[in-house]
């Protein structure tokens, strides 16, 4: 573990209460929601591998901090698990597009987004992407692709509640002040998604969920939660 994690790796250990809790909020709310909306999550499974050859399921790596026992000595370590998604782009589609626009993103590139984006950079995510497919693009707006991701809250991937996880090749791009936001433990939703979601500045994004490492506790996840529904309803930076 980096050393610049270290004191407030230390302030998690002191605030263990808080992170229990927060995984018993994690396991019944991930749980129940799978269970309520399984029928759904069927539906549109099936209805992906129609629209287009593949599998329902999209994995890719993605980084994530855990805290692990090691012959009784407590470590928070970071690592690597599948990050799952419902599919919304052709089978085998090119990473290549995705990691130049990420670079563009973290070094605020105007010129750089815009070329690979080809239109206006307002929107911090690639548009009109054509590697998408048609019910791919539904997913997006609606955040429906995002529901396999409970499946990763419930297994302790990550969180309901923290900063996304990010993708290796990105966190290679990181300047060392962007690494802080992997001090805790990631989650699906937080300040970023409820605040600004896609309409700000990779820096901005990072500034907020370091906001939410210094401010994180049990009530500020409850907030979290109750207003990410209405942000995803109004598609705030959805594309």
């Amino acid at each position: 573990m980096e050393s610049r994690f270290k004191p407030i790796l230390e302030l998690h250990e002191q605030r263990r209460l808080y992170f229990t809790a927060k995984r018993w909020l994690d396991v019944a709310v991930s749980g129940a929601v799978l269970l309520f909306l399984s029928p759904l999550m069927l539906v549109l499974a099936i209805l992906v591998m129609l629209d287009s050859p593949g599998p329902a399921i999209f994995r890719q790596q993605r980084v994530n901090l855990r805290r692990r026992v090691v012959d009784g000595v407590p470590m928070w370590q970071l690592g690597t698990f599948d990050f799952l998604k419902f599919r919304t782009m052709c089978s085998g589609a090119d990473q290549g597009k995705h990691q130049a626009y990420v670079k563009a993103f973290i070094e605020n590139d105007e010129a750089g987004m815009k070329a690979v984006q080809g239109s206006d950079t307002q929107v911090r995510k690639i548009v009109n992407d054509p590697r998408v497919t048609r019910l791919g693009a539904i997913l997006r707006k609606t955040s429906l692709d995002e529901l396999p991701q409970l499946w990763n809250v419930l297994k302790g991937d990550i969180s309901l509640v923290g900063p996304r996880p990010p993708i290796p090749y990105e966190v290679k791009m990181y300047k060392p002040w962007h690494r802080q936001r992997l001090a805790t433990i990631q989650g699906v939703t937080g300040l970023w998604q409820i605040s600004a979601r896609s309409s700000v500045d990779f820096d901005e994004m990072v500034l907020l969920d370091l906001e939410y490492i210094e401010r994180q506790s049990f009530w500020l996840d409850l907030q979290i939660l109750v207003k990410t529904p209405w942000a995803v309803v109004k598609s705030r930076g959805a594309v």
